[in-house]
């Protein structure tokens, strides 16, 4: 990568960064196959299970890492693994997406069943959330979980769900009496049917899955009865912050893409980046990336000590790096001219890859709306304040 990082990062994360740069240059060879893999691109899949980068998001407890995860190090590894593969950054960041509400809220022999297979890779984590009709709102979902004896029975449907078809367990959330409750279904569970998912601009591995009369232990529960909606607060609160890393790596890569075709191809006599307008969309595009960087390394740094009261800054990270990353691609592409328009080009690959970035775990919209909600409840307490003294 082009940039030197501007924030003071720790010895300690420069040598998990330098880990993950190191795993994305090996991938790079064969980054566009596995970008166009719709399930896990075995060879991908490999050098991320050597690396062990994936013990950054298991508690140490069970194999990881660290006692307490650290979102600046995810954050970090997702920036580097993003530059080279949107499909090896999936497979690392869906580890912990999909496995945070277990490392929480789960019970002892549930963990050490399946936390060190996470760790290790052995295992590919999934989190069913989203359902056919529901997306944002998902107190809207109407997938139930009934206590039945000592067992626990899932009925409904999840769709649009990353790693479906290829994951070994699933998170999942679902109506229990008058509250919301998750528990963890294994894809190997009786009941359980998956079917690949839709086709989008950016292949991806998406499944729905059908659970009919699905049953568990008791012992596969997440969290409290009725509870679960801080579970999955707390899922966002860490790794939201995780996916503006990956939004500044795919900024930078489309930024470095245009500086190397601006500065190799001539036209008029000179340089590309020497006529007005190429060079000020890419420079433009360096601001954007550079101020998004910062952003984020800041948001996951407060994440770490207190992940839900700092989560406003890591949807403004989110939001931030997200957006920088579709105006880099964008620009990118018209610096590049018809040699960005040309399909299994890298620009043209990070083109497609940016956009699902500003639709998952919190479209722009609604953490604006979000944000805006803060706003107007921070206003209204100062308006308070003042009436009061």
């Amino acid at each position: 990568m082009a940039s030197e990082q501007l924030f003071d990062l720790s010895d300690g994360h420069r040598r998990i960064q330098q880990v993950a740069r190191e795993v994305a240059a090996a991938v790079d060879p064969f980054a566009a196959e596995a970008d166009e893999c719709p399930g896990v691109h075995e060879r991908t899949a490999a050098v991320l299970r050597e690396s062990g980068l994936a013990r950054q998001v298991v508690p140490a407890a069970h194999g990881g890492e660290s006692e307490t995860l650290d979102p600046l190090s995810i954050a970090v590894v997702r920036e580097a693994l993003m530059y080279s593969s949107a499909h090896l950054d999936s497979l690392f960041g869906m580890q912990g997406v999909g496995s945070y509400s277990l490392s929480v809220g789960g019970a002892e022999d549930l963990k050490a069943e399946w936390l060190p297979k996470v760790a290790a890779l052995e295992a590919i984590a999934g989190l069913a959330l989203t359902e056919p009709d529901v997306g944002s709102d998902l107190r809207a979902i109407t997938t139930t979980i009934e206590r039945r004896g000592g067992d626990l029975v899932v009925r409904g449907r999840k769709s649009f769900i990353t790693n479906g078809g290829a994951a070994s367990f699933y998170c999942v959330l679902g109506k229990e009496d008058d509250g919301y409750s998750m528990v963890l279904v294994p894809a190997s569970s009786a009941g359980l049917k998956t079917e690949r998912g839709a086709d989008i601009i950016a292949p991806h591995i998406l499944g729905e899955l059908t659970f009919d009369d699905v049953v568990v232990p008791e012992a596969n529960r997440l969290g409290e009865p009725g509870k679960a909606f801080s579970l999955m607060l707390q899922t966002l609160a860490v790794f939201r912050v995780t996916v503006a890393g990956s939004g500044v790596g795919l900024g930078q890569a489309a930024v470095d893409e245009a500086t190397a075709h601006a500065t190799t191809r001539t036209q008029f006599g000179r340089p590309l980046l020497e006529l007005g307008a190429v060079g000020q969309n890419i420079a433009s595009s360096w601001a954007d990336v550079e101020s998004a960087r910062a952003m984020t390394y800041r948001a996951a740094s407060l994440a770490r000590t207190d992940p839900l009261s700092h989560l406003d800054y890591s949807s403004i990270a989110k939001v931030v790096a997200t957006e920088a990353a579709g105006r880099a691609a964008d620009r990118a592409v018209q610096s590049m001219g018809r040699f960005g328009l040309v399909r299994g080009s890298k620009i043209e690959r990070l083109y497609r890859n940016a956009r699902p970035l500003r639709v998952y775990e919190g479209a722009t919209e609604v953490l604006l709306d979000s944000l805006a909600r803060r706003l107007g409840k921070e206003a209204a307490k100062k308006q308070a304040g003042k009436q009061v003294s």
